[in-house]
């Protein structure tokens, strides 16, 4: 691949690329930029470290293509195998493979390109073959590829790169990726064929590991970064409350996001299109190209009625629009001829349109790359069309409610509600100062200086969850620590706000959680469930309960008011004289030792615990042992009443959050890009 008409200079002392004309050229001098050579010196350096899957993350509009196609012209052939010096280029859209094609003739006029893809049919033999993954998992298409006359493998959008799809082609080039199908034993290949990855988001939503493919990320680069240096264009962004609620949304267990159907009922809806509408007719009106991303085809249907309905010649694109129709909307897009285009999951990735000024993100997501990549399709810069910059406007959901929803705000770490206060535009600048100052604010807050004149009570060493169990050792296993400060009387919390008073074979006293609309200020119930004025032995014998049905006693605004409402109905209604003492938590029968038949019905609940802790049991059975009478009331009359119930549903609850909330976090990380090693599993 011998430069003719351009030449190539590699300066060995500093590393800088240069690619320019010669005299006898029209064309402009055409240079890489700093950061476009600071990679491919990364790239090389790798190779010579023996390292031959390399990751490369570059973001929307950093000039990838230009990058990877002159990374191939230093990559040579193998020593002792000077037959290898052809490429291969792997991309996932037509468009891509175009692309790829137009700038290598630009950049390399004298090499030959062909492309493999469908009804185009390459040999084989030219310097670069360009090709589409759909059409490599031919088996006679990619047969033709031989791996002993290649010297170097680009994957465009090498996030895809992890599916069984591409690795069941990649495996036929590089002996250390595994296919899909294991059964096949790795091919011989004459030599190591370098696989270089190329993406703007260098991760995976659905948990599959990058690197089964690529052994380590060699560059990578923010577009915020590229924002501020000027190699992408400036960018406002806006970031308008809507009336969404994404709560009840179902979530892709695979990827992550949400399923498109689910999320298509509740963004498609005529009163969010009007707002979409409107918010561009109020924002971005005056913007010359502007590119509206939907949920599904349903959504890009109704919502460019919408505009039309708006007045706004506005048009759409989706994955079915046959080839012919895509290929003049996207020209006549880029041309100017009409200001709107709406697309559905085609142009998100590889979309070359320099000239968008503005992006509606109308399409709710939990992928941060995702969401990158779509308002990475106006940062390209283009001042022969006059762009000065990007509008960028997305949606947030007024409920607040799901997390891990991708949004400009969460770009920059702030929360939406921080951000929509009235101004309607913001620039990278201030977005950043915004998330400079809510950091300084918060170390204020935590700082001892801010809280030295606040009067803090010192911490207990337990937590609210040991309140509700039954079987932990906090306030004399009672569970109602909220009672203590306001009532003398043995009060037991069983979980959910509930309390319970064992009036010591006259029934008990409940006080719980009550809502009334009509008396919204009332949020306590208290009952009373008396004893049958029966013994125990003749209810059982007449198989009817030993207690009759609960009677209201009063309705109270807080516990204070129930607890001391309770209290005054025991001593007036239900004990009296020395029954009333033995109520109190300060009894004296309550310091006796535990009976048996209080220690047995203890330990046979205590082995019959649905979720089990790291108690062992003869730590339970000594801790069982040395109860006092008191304690174990308590303990039993929590249990009788649902407390162990409640808690373990609770716990259960709990661990399932956390479980969620753990997977959550994992998918957060496998979208941090870092240069470094890749986890292969």
């Amino acid at each position: 691949m011998r430069c003719l008409s351009k030449s190539f200079r590699f300066d060995c002392r500093r590393p800088i690329f240069r690619l320019y004309t010669t005299a006898a050229q029209l064309d402009p001098v055409f240079s890489l930029r700093p950061y476009q050579e600071t990679c491919l010196e990364a790239c090389t350096d790798a190779l010579k470290a023996g390292v031959s899957r390399i990751g490369v993350s570059l973001p929307t509009g950093s000039g990838k293509t230009t990058v990877f196609i002159t990374l191939l012209s230093l990559v040579k052939p193998p020593p002792g195998n000077p037959e290898a010096s052809r490429s291969l280029v792997i991309v996932n859209s037509v468009e891509l493979a175009l692309q790829t094609v137009a700038q290598t003739k630009r950049l390399f006029p004298q090499w030959t390109v062909e492309i493999e893809q469908g009804s185009q049919k390459a040999s084989g033999l030219a310097d670069l073959t360009v090709a589409t993954y759909q059409t490599l998992l031919r088996p006679l298409r990619l047969e033709k590829l031989n791996p002993a006359r290649l010297k170097a493998v680009i994957v465009d959008e090498a996030h895809h790169a992890a599916a069984p799809s591409y690795r069941h082609i990649l495996s036929r080039f590089n002996s250390s990726i595994v296919g899909p199908d294991k059964d096949l034993p790795p091919p011989a290949l004459p030599h190591t064929i370098p696989i270089f990855g190329f993406s703007a988001t260098f991760s995976r939503h659905d948990g599959l590991a990058l690197g089964s493919v690529f052994e380590r990320i060699v560059y990578h680069r923010d577009f915020l970064e590229m924002i501020k240096e000027q190699w992408l264009c400036n960018v406002l962004f806006t970031s308008i409350r809507a009336d969404i609620d994404l709560r009840n949304v179902t979530v892709n267990a695979k990827s992550g996001d949400f399923n498109a159907t689910s999320i298509a009922q509740v963004v498609n809806t005529k009163s969010i299109n009007t707002l979409v509408v409107q918010a561009w007719l109020d924002r971005a009106s005056q913007r010359k190209s502007t590119l509206v991303f939907c949920v599904n085809l349903a959504h890009v249907r109704d919502l460019t009625a919408t505009f039309r309905e708006a007045g706004v010649d506005a048009r759409y694109i989706h994955a079915g629009t046959p080839a012919p129709d895509r290929k003049a909307l996207i020209a006549d897009f880029r041309a100017g001829t009409f200001p709107v285009l709406l697309n559905c999951a085609i142009l998100t990735e590889g979309a070359d349109i320099p000239n968008i000024d503005c992006v509606v993100v109308a399409k709710p997501t939990r992928s941060r790359n995702v969401f990158a990549q779509m308002i990475g399709r106006g940062m390209r810069l283009s001042p022969q069309t006059g762009k000065i910059n990007c509008h960028i406007i997305d949606f947030v959901d007024t409920f607040g409610r799901v997390s891990g929803v991708a949004s400009v705000p969460h770009l920059f770490g702030l929360d939406p509600s921080e951000i929509i206060d009235g101004k309607s535009i913001f620039t990278v600048e201030e977005l950043e100062e915004r998330a400079k100052n809510a950091i300084d604010l918060d170390n204020l807050e935590s700082s001892p200086e801010a809280n030295d004149t606040v009067l803090v009570p010192a911490p207990k060493s337990v937590t609210y969850i040991d309140y509700e169990d039954p079987f932990a050792f906090v306030h004399g296993y009672s569970g109602a620590p909220n009672a203590f400060t306001v009532s003398p009387y043995a009060w037991v919390g069983c979980g959910g706000d509930t309390y319970i008073l064992d009036c010591l074979g006259k029934g008990w006293i409940k006080v719980e959680p009550f809502h009334d609309l009509k008396h919204p200020e009332l949020n306590y119930r208290v009952t009373y469930t008396p004893a049958m004025p029966l013994p125990l032995h003749v209810t059982r014998s007449l198989k009817i309960s030993p207690y009759q049905r609960s009677r209201h006693v009063l309705d109270a605004t807080n516990l204070n008011e129930a607890f001391k409402g309770s209290d005054t109905y025991v001593k007036s209604k239900i004990l009296s004289g020395q029954m009333l003492i033995g109520l109190l938590r300060s009894a004296a029968w309550r310091r006796q030792p535990a009976t048996e038949g209080q220690r047995d019905f203890i330990q046979k609940r205590w082995e019959k615990r649905q979720i089990v802790d790291d108690e062992s049991p003869k730590k339970s059975q000594k801790n069982i042992a040395r109860l006092l009478r008191g304690e174990a009331a308590n303990i039993i009359t929590r249990i009788k009443h649902g407390a162990q119930t409640h808690f373990e549903k609770r716990l259960k609850s709990q661990r399932k959050f956390a479980a969620a909330a753990a997977k959550e976090q994992r998918r957060v990380a496998r979208e941090h890009v870092a240069v470094g090693p890749l986890k292969s599993s």
